[in-house]
């Protein structure tokens, strides 16, 4: 299972949001604003119709996840620019990070690192190299692996200070090298430079509370305007079970799972459960009427351009995730006939458990103790 690069990449501070293999570059953080008479100078090669060519066919390859084709073209555009193109670089990097070609991927982060022409520029090149180094160790890097990613994230950090993807994988690699303290710190300096509406610096602030947390498989963070209008936010769903259902109005095996879903809603309405389903219909009158024909009660969002989707990695439906009241995902399952009311009870019976002794300790003690 493939769900994102790394979840620093939504990161602000500044940093700019991106998703994986939607064709867009991976995160980069804002340098400050120029004066209007530095106006950026379109370089000579992005008027080359044959690099125009290239990078137009580089990112429908990514579109349609042709990533050995895809990286060949962006090679084929940076070729075309005299290795040059920092757009080029970063598309190249993405397709070979997704893919897990970690050589590769550390050698395009050199490149733009060789090319930068500002600091945050070359903090972007430097945080790139260090989330390629961290991704090369695998789930058991070995200290040296660490020791590399560590050394170049503080490169970025020191290029930018405030490169919050810096700060919040170096807390990942400081926690994996069983430095808690220094990795709190590092999480802490990510919330401070993170947007408040940025969906990952909840994440962070958790984090910062226990970096053990960071090292365990989560979902990617996300916020969403829900079909009544509400905000739903992953990481805000405190000490509650989510189920997350992709799904779609003109999908048979969707169809066929709904009695099923509707029934886990039922089952355990008022218990600490929330679920969402995240439809892929692009017309969204079909959408909401199928929904209120339904009655589906629970979150729904739809997913039109399949941003959120990307960042699950997913390509098939139906698709459920479930997530722990901590924010650990700790299934996936894709088809019908998934046995999600099974996996939803032993969550559930955990998250009551937990909710019970946080009010047990809270309780006031009595006189006599």
């Amino acid at each position: 299972m493939t769900i994102g690069l790394s979840f620093a990449y939504g990161l602000v501070c500044a940093v700019v949001t991106t998703q994986v293999l939607t064709g867009q570059v991976p995160a980069s953080v804002t340098p400050a604003p120029a004066a209007a008479s530095s106006a950026p100078v379109t370089p000579a090669y992005a008027l080359d119709p044959k690099f125009q060519a290239a990078m137009k066919e580089a990112k429908l390859y990514v579109r349609d996840k042709q990533l050995t084709f895809a990286s060949d073209a962006y090679k084929k555009a940076n070729k075309i620019a005299g290795g040059q193109c920092a757009d080029c670089l970063r598309g190249l990097f993405t397709v070979e990070l997704t893919s897990g070609s970690y050589k590769s991927a550390i050698a395009a982060a050199t490149a733009m690192e060789l090319i930068a022409t500002s600091a945050s520029d070359k903090s972007i090149a430097q945080y790139m190299r260090g989330d390629a180094l961290f991704a090369q160790g695998g789930e058991k890097p070995k200290p040296a692996q660490l020791e590399a990613a560590h050394e170049a994230l503080l490169q970025a950090i020191v290029s930018y200070p405030k490169n919050g993807a810096a700060h919040y994988l170096e807390g990942q690699v400081l926690a994996k090298m069983g430095k808690t303290d220094e990795a709190k710190a590092e999480f802490e300096e990510c919330v401070k430079c993170s947007s408040p509406t940025d969906p990952s610096r909840l994440r962070a602030q958790h984090f910062a509370r226990d970096p053990a947390l960071s090292l365990k498989k989560m979902a990617p963070p996300f916020v969403v305007t829900a079909l009544d209008g509400s905000k739903f936010n992953l990481d805000a769903m405190g000490g509650r079970v989510v189920l997350i259902d992709f799904w779609a109005t003109w999908c048979g095996p969707c169809n066929e799972e709904l009695p099923h879903l509707k029934k886990i809603a039922k089952e355990f309405a008022g218990q600490p459960l929330v679920i969402i389903s995240v439809s892929w219909d692009r017309d969204e009158t079909k959408w909401k009427e199928f929904v209120t024909k339904n009655e589906m009660t629970w979150v729904q969002y739809r997913d039109a351009d399949h941003a959120l989707t990307n960042s699950f990695g997913i390509s098939s439906i139906p698709h459920y995730f479930t997530i722990d009241s901590d924010g650990v995902l700790t299934a996936e399952m894709l088809g019908s006939g998934s046995n999600v009311e099974g996996k939803l009870k032993k969550l559930v019976a955990r998250a009551l458990e937990s909710q019970t002794q946080v009010m047990a300790q809270s309780a006031p003690r009595s006189a006599g103790n």
